[in-house]
């Protein structure tokens, strides 16, 4: 993928973006450098890659985070919260409808 002069002065447009002809072109090298190498990264094949958890553990094991197992820690207080609320339904707060 690669964008066009016109493409870049489309984005600066819908930015709100005040742009010269010079950075422009400029602009419009960089994105392109960009497109290029996400390309080249999608080409690589990942096949059989285990995700790591950061990368800093692929080349340190003892620097990869500790993560905490996924478990409920707290109980459910929903009702408890929703006591004091003018109006629920379903366990959602019922609000004035504010635009028309």
């Amino acid at each position: 993928m690669s964008l066009t002069l016109e493409d870049v002065k489309r984005i600066a447009n819908l930015a709100k973006i005040e742009t010269s002809a010079a950075e422009e072109v400029s602009t419009l090298d960089k994105l392109n450098g960009i497109f290029s190498l996400v390309e080249q990264l999608k080409a690589v094949d990942t096949t059989g890659v285990a995700p790591l958890s950061h990368p800093i553990a692929a080349l340190l094991p003892e620097m990869a985070l500790r993560l905490r197992e996924d478990v409920v820690s707290e109980s459910n207080h929903r009702e408890d919260y929703q006591k004091p609320a003018p109006a629920t339904q379903d366990g959602l707060y019922l609000v004035p409808q504010v635009i028309e």
